[in-house]
Parts: C-alpha cells; sequence; structure tokens
C-alpha cells in the first residue's frame, strides 16, 4: 500500500506501518494520504485512492462531497487532541479576562529610564481585569474538547452553561453533573459573563457569532473561539468590539483585519501544537488508516457510516453504495447466484450513503458487483 503524506507526521504515528506501507510526501497514485493542515481541494486525485486520514479534528481543508462521490473514506481524530485544546481554552479564559496581552506589548515597548518601574506602577491600571472565579462560562459544543473545557471551569469554580443539541451518550457521560445543560442557546447567551466556541465549521454554524447572537449577550462579553474563524462574523464581531458590547475576543483563527483590532487577542493556530497532540493525532489517523485499507472497517469517518467487524472469512467485500432501496438484495442475488456462501454481512447508511460488509468463504466476481445501479465503489480484500 502506497501513502502519501501531505504533511509532515509524528513519527510514532508512522512507526506502525510495517513492510506492506510505503510511504512519502512525494507518492504518487498513493492509495491513501495522511494530512494534517495542507488543503486538498485543488489536488487531483489518482483513481485507486481509498481513504484520507486527517491526523486532527477539523475537515475543513479536505473537498468531502467530492470524496464521497469518488468512494474515499475520510477520517479525523476526534479527542485526539482535546486535552490540548482544553489547555490553550484554559489560557485564553485567563488572557479574555485580564489585559496579560496588552499589558505585556505596553511593557516590551516602554523607553529605557531610570523610572521605568514607576512607570509601570502609574500604568499598570490600564491593564485591570475581573477574575473568572465566580463568573458565568458558556459553553458552545459539548464534544471530547467542549466537555473538558466545561469540567475544568466548574473545577475553577465558575457556573457552566452547556449547549449542544446533539451531545452524544460519551459527552453525557463524562459531563460534570455541575454544568447547566440548556436546550436554549439564547438562554447561554443572555447569562454568561464568557463564551466559547467548540463546534465544527459547516453551513449550518457559519456566522453562529452575529449582530443577532450579539445582541442576546451582555454587554462586555468575552469570547473565546479556539474552533474555526468561520463561526464568527468579523463585521458584526469587529462592530461590538468598537462600541464595547464585546469586551475582548480571543481567537487561534485570525484573518489580518480581527489580528489588528483593538481588544483581540491572536494565537497562531496553536491549538494541538503540543507534542503529545501531535503524536496522539497521528497514532490515532494511521491505526484508523490501516483498519480500513487491511480490513475494510470504518472508524470515526466524516463521510461514511461506522462500520466495524472482526473477519469472519479469508474473503470480505466492501461496497459503497447510495442508500437506496433494494441494494442489499442485488447484491446477495449476485453472490448467492454464484454458488458462493454468504458468512457475515453488515449494511449501515449516512444520509444519502450507505456502507455494506460481506465476508464470504470465497472470492467474487467483483465486475459483476460494479455493474449493479447506484454502486460507488467496490473493494475486495482477500488474505
Amino acid at each position: 500500500m502506497k501513502i502519501k503524506l501531505a504533511d509532515l507526521i509524528d513519527e510514532n504515528g508512522l512507526d506502525l506501518f510495517d513492510d506492506s506501507y510505503d510511504y512519502c510526501p512525494d507518492m504518487t497514485d498513493e492509495d491513501a494520504i495522511l494530512v494534517r493542515s495542507t488543503s486538498l481541494h485543488e489536488y487531483e486525485f489518482p483513481e485507486n485512492l481509498l481513504a484520507i486520514a486527517r491526523a486532527g479534528a477539523g475537515v475543513n481543508n479536505i473537498p468531502l462531497d467530492k470524496c464521497t462521490e469518488k468512494g474515499i473514506v475520510v477520517f479525523n481524530t476526534p479527542g485526539a487532541n482535546a486535552n490540548a485544546v482544553m489547555e490553550l481554552a484554559l489560557c485564553s479564559l485567563f488572557m479574555a479576562s485580564r489585559d496579560i496581552a496588552g499589558g505585556m506589548k505596553w511593557e516590551s515597548d516602554l523607553n529605557d529610564s531610570e523610572d521605568f518601574a514607576k512607570v509601570i506602577e502609574k500604568g499598570k491600571k490600564t491593564f485591570v481585569g475581573p477574575e473568572v472565579i465566580g463568573k458565568k462560562l458558556g459553553v458552545i459544543g459539548l464534544g471530547a474538547i467542549g466537555v473538558l473545557v466545561a469540567n475544568a471551569a466548574v473545577k475553577l469554580g465558575m457556573e457552566v452553561y452547556g449547549y449542544d443539541p446533539f451531545i452524544s451518550v460519551n459527552s453525557a457521560w463524562a459531563l460534570s453533573k455541575w454544568v447547566k445543560h440548556v436546550t436554549n442557546i439564547f438562554e447561554l447567551y443572555s447569562e454568561c459573563d464568557y463564551i466559547t466556541l467548540h463546534i465544527p465549521a459547516n453551513d449550518k454554524t457559519k456566522d453562529t457569532i452575529n449582530k443577532e447572537s450579539l445582541s442576546q449577550m451582555k454587554d462586555g462579553i468575552r469570547i473565546i473561539n479556539l474552533a474555526r474563524g468561520e463561526l464568527v462574523n468579523e463585521d458584526d464581531l469587529i462592530e461590538a468590539l468598537s462600541n464595547g458590547k464585546v469586551a475582548r475576543y480571543v481567537t487561534d483563527f485570525a484573518s489580518y483585519k480581527i489580528a489588528h483590532t483593538p481588544n483581540t487577542v491572536c494565537f497562531p493556530h496553536l491549538g494541538a501544537s503540543t507534542p503529545e497532540s501531535e503524536e496522539n493525532c497521528a497514532i490515532m489517523a494511521v491505526k484508523q488508516l490501516k483498519d480500513y485499507l487491511k480490513n475494510g472497517n470504518i472508524v470515526n469517518s466524516v463521510n461514511l457510516p461506522s462500520v466495524s467487524e472482526p473477519r469472519f472469512t479469508s474473503h470480505r467485500i466492501c461496497i459503497i453504495h447510495r442508500n437506496v432501496p433494494n441494494m442489499l438484495a442485488q447484491l446477495t442475488s449476485i453472490i448467492g447466484n454464484s454458488g458462493i456462501n454468504i458468512e457475515n454481512l453488515v449494511n449501515k447508511a449516512r444520509g444519502d450513503i450507505a456502507y455494506t460488509m460481506i465476508d464470504t468463504n470465497s472470492d467474487v466476481d467483483e465486475k459483476a458487483l460494479n455493474e449493479v445501479e447506484n454502486i460507488i465503489r467496490v473493494r475486495i480484500i482477500g488474505n
């Protein structure tokens, strides 16, 4: 199997590849791609490309619709960098509250003089800010990162409100009982002194923070965005910063315009920039990629359903197809009419796309399966 490295990937992940895999940045006609931040939107995918694994959570740099149409499975690594982002969120919370960044810049710009210490003592009042203990924090998005942030804020002595209409069972179990789970986001807006965003960027979440949502918030609200820049309408935010509606905005996804707006603190996309996070993401990405290439199992895909089964036989048929009626009947008829016994079958759908894995006791005519209408991709895995 040939793996293209679109970015530098931690060696602890690459070490999981055995001699049956070749990987390098210049790979051509690759079977899979490992990527972090490089954009693949203009990349010409080879016909045999089976999968893309993103060593991180966000997949904005990958053309998901194009991949789905071509039967390319896209993986991400949710939770692998959660602790790193949580720690930066706590740092952001303090920097949103106390003007630490402004004070440091002011001090570094002072001229050398005998009165240096006196000037600092006199000028420090400009950078005063409130303590976070006892304040209300709103966490929008209670996935792996949001839950860690909410729980940590509770331990800091904050009153925490959490909003996520799609919270998973695992996240619900992990969430502190002291977090108030609100079902109306406007309640969170109106109650909280600080708001932090931990949701994916898509058509539904674009401009979550805009003129309307800002109008529902307290005057002097402090907003943290370590998720994606598209979640915030820049023009509306800049207006709110200029009139004092927003006291401070801290982000890991700044544009030039935001970076040069007063009362903003901007990081150069440092959320997952820890050696531990890069190692965790690389290991998870490689493991998921290998399991799909070798066994057809799909875990943590963003465009196909999760399907993971132990191998029952030496032959496994992996079929990506449209989620329409009568597909299973057609597929099983072709296999049965060939005199081949089905040992195990699993089928799951995700919206308009479905994935079927069939274990058989002998090889199957791949051409006959590909001729079925609404088939996107057929792959047969042997010994």
